[in-house]
């Protein structure tokens, strides 16, 4: 499938807490019921990467949904530079876990929802900030899998969720990712590995945080087509 045979648009969804929700959704044109995917932003916003991650996605045959996760913050639409922290900070912080696990209720429920997707292969994909949003998002809600891209805080805030984790797990590092130790990787994978659940954990020793990203001074070309591979594979079996 080629980018001529799917179909992007802009929606606005409703937040549990009342506040309203952009997403931006790709999707092939050809008539579904498809597989449904959550797909949660990087630091940076719902920008350009992000979209054609999207579409790529939706070549392979997904609905693919990618709430704008600042939306209590930020203007809809918003994006920063890969190398504007101080922009994206204010956001980050103000994202909580719980207001995060808001906003995957309410994508996760219009892909539902949604007569193209089929309600019971949802899954989630994220990177970075959405990283940790995947862990959060599995979770939450009835997901058939998920990938977690160096997600950052899951050590720190979030293994008390490891026990509510519903669908297998993908978690994939770069080695060289100096934001989250491997004393961090290792506390997720052992929470994980306590109660039972069914994970893959994956390192790409020569890749460092972002190295998925093709806009990033980060990228690392050969770590980012096999986890590429991999995500697919991982979502499809």
């Amino acid at each position: 499938m080629n980018q001529a045979e799917i179909i992007t648009e802009r929606i606005q969804l409703a937040g549990a807490d009342g506040t309203g929700m952009a997403a931006y959704v790709a999707r092939p044109k050809a008539q579904g019921p498809h597989s449904g995917l959550l797909l949660f932003q990087e630091a940076f916003g719902v920008n350009h990467h992000i979209r054609s991650v999207a579409e790529r996605f939706a070549s392979e045959g997904y609905v693919v949904a990618a709430p704008e996760l600042f939306h209590r913050t930020a203007p809809p639409g918003f994006e920063a530079s890969y190398t504007d922290f101080p922009a994206v900070m204010p956001h980050v912080e103000a994202l909580t876990a719980d207001a995060a696990e808001e906003d995957v209720r309410s994508a996760y429920d219009w892909l539902k929802a949604n007569a193209q997707v089929k309600a019971n292969e949802i899954s989630c994909v994220g990177f970075c900030l959405g990283g940790r949003v995947s862990f959060i998002a599995n979770s939450a809600v009835p997901l058939r899998a998920a990938v977690s891209f160096y997600g950052g805080g899951i050590a720190q805030s979030l293994l008390h969720r490891a026990a509510r984790l519903q669908a297998p797990m993908l978690l994939i590092w770069g080695g060289l990712d100096k934001h989250i130790p491997p004393e961090h990787r290792k506390a997720v994978t052992e929470r994980l590995s306590a109660h039972a659940k069914i994970y893959v954990n994956t390192e790409f020793s020569r890749a460092d945080h972002g190295f998925f990203c093709d806009e990033r001074a980060a990228y690392e070309p050969h770590s980012a087509r096999q986890a590429w591979a991999l995500t697919r594979e991982f979502l499809r079996s």
